[in-house]
């Protein structure tokens, strides 16, 4: 494993608690970043701060308030926010457009795209009075090419994937780089919420052969955190294991 030098760095990371989520919070921590850890879900948060040693906050982050508010205390506590990484997020029912429904397809954005935004409109000026910071956002391939049956989740993250295009030319003057990761699927937990078909048709649309590993993932956010990664911002980097070629 390459070093990336994260010492001093004070990070938040959304859904936290399982997945690549904490994946991220451990390569972070390892990495010498002091972790606050978000997520909406109480109990594995506790289970994932005894064993990584972070600091946990539960919020869900599609609700402003409650996001506004935890970034509050993030600074009371901490007094800076240095890194952002956006990873919470679902997946959603498995349908046809025509017959999907519309309550999923709000929750399904609301979490994926809205709560990315609230999180970095919370974060972004704590940012801008530092002069500094890091935000990754965990898109995916889908948001690229669109799966189908999963048109909730394609538009939500190809929603990611322009607002960090916007928001990296917006900041592009500061020293704050904001970058968008489009990962092919990784086995976690998001797989309960997807059919077998849909699973098998992910994987066969990968040229690898394999999907993706939340370390891998990590990895590639915990430079995209880093001072080394002082010129790329508004970037799309693919992890998509040869699928999506542009």
């Amino acid at each position: 494993m390459n070093r990336i030098d994260l010492g001093g760095r004070n990070a938040i990371v959304t859904g936290a608690a399982q997945g690549i989520g904490l994946a991220i919070a451990e390569r972070l921590k390892k990495e010498g970043a002091e972790v606050w850890l978000w997520d909406i879900d109480p109990d594995s948060l506790s289970a994932t701060v005894d064993r990584l040693a972070g600091i946990r906050l539960c919020v869900d982050v599609a609700d402003p308030d409650a996001v506004e508010a935890a970034a509050a205390e993030v600074m009371a506590k901490s007094g800076r926010i240095d890194i952002l990484v956006n990873n919470a997020g679902i997946s959603g029912a498995n349908a046809p457009v025509h017959e999907y429904p519309v309550d999923e397809w709000r929750r399904v954005v609301n979490i994926d795209l809205n709560g990315t935004f609230y999180c970095c409109r919370a974060v972004v000026p704590h940012m801008l009075a530092a002069g500094s910071g890091r935000i990754v956002n965990i898109a995916s391939v889908a948001g690229k090419e669109g799966n189908p049956n999963a048109a909730a989740y394609s538009a939500a993250k190809a929603g990611v994937i322009a607002l960090t295009k916007s928001l990296g030319k917006e900041l592009a003057g500061h020293d704050i780089a904001v970058n968008a990761i489009t990962p092919a699927a990784a086995r976690t937990a998001l797989f309960d919420q997807m059919t077998e078909e849909h699973v098998d048709y992910m994987l066969s649309k990968i040229p690898r052969g394999r999907f993706v590993t939340v370390e891998e993932i990590a990895g590639m956010t915990a430079w995209l955190a880093s001072p080394e990664n002082s010129f790329s911002t508004g970037a799309v980097f693919d992890m998509s294991g040869g699928r999506a070629t542009y």
